[in-house]
């Protein structure tokens, strides 16, 4: 069963970042990487997947207490299910500035992992303030975060804590703090 992560966007979405006309906004458009100053690794293509729900968790960080992470291995995309993208919709003004964040500590247990990828169903792992910064710590560590992924609660539902394949395309863009994608993931019956 295959799952497409990756956000629709509509015409008004695709428009309005055309008009803004700069490779960066473009880059962050819908479901994407940020890959910062560094090159996407294509061997982070194909990786396990492991989904992790924290749709429970509600007005604080997320903890790494909130979730069994003891299956969390090297190069693991690890996707934390919020319901964030269901509840208030890609694209609106709640969505970018109130989304749920992943605290530090959970961000620093994921680098000591080791793991490649970090999704996430919001418009980031960190807000606005450190959003950034935080994008760019991981990316130092060879991290990279992997933005607005749809359908999260579906691939749950059919994978739970078993693990799965995940497919990430990223465009070519020279020169960009980050990369639109299609993620698809592939879940064994």
């Amino acid at each position: 069963m295959r799952f497409d992560l990756s956000v629709e966007l509509k015409e008004k979405q695709w428009n309005e970042s055309i008009a803004k006309r700069t490779l960066t906004a473009f880059g962050h458009l819908g479901t994407h990487i940020d890959v910062m100053n560094r090159e996407f690794p294509l061997e982070n293509a194909i990786r396990r997947g492991k989904i992790v729900d924290v749709s429970f968790v509600k007005g604080r960080d997320i903890e790494t207490s909130d979730a069994d992470l003891s299956e969390v291995s090297e190069s693991d995309f690890v996707m934390f299910h919020t319901g964030y993208l269901n509840e208030t919709g890609y694209g609106s003004d709640e969505y970018s500035g109130t989304h749920p964040q992943l605290s530090r500590q959970l961000i620093d247990f994921l680098l000591d992992r080791k793991v490649c990828m970090i999704g996430v169903d919001a418009a980031g792992i960190r807000r606005a303030g450190e959003h950034a910064q935080t994008d760019q710590y991981c990316a130092d560590h060879g991290v990279f975060v992997v933005e607005n992924m749809a359908n999260l609660d579906r691939l749950y539902s059919a994978a739970g804590g078993a693990r799965f394949t995940v497919y990430t395309f990223p465009m070519n863009l020279h020169a960009s703090t980050g990369l639109p994608c299609r993620v698809i993931a592939e879940v064994q019956p």
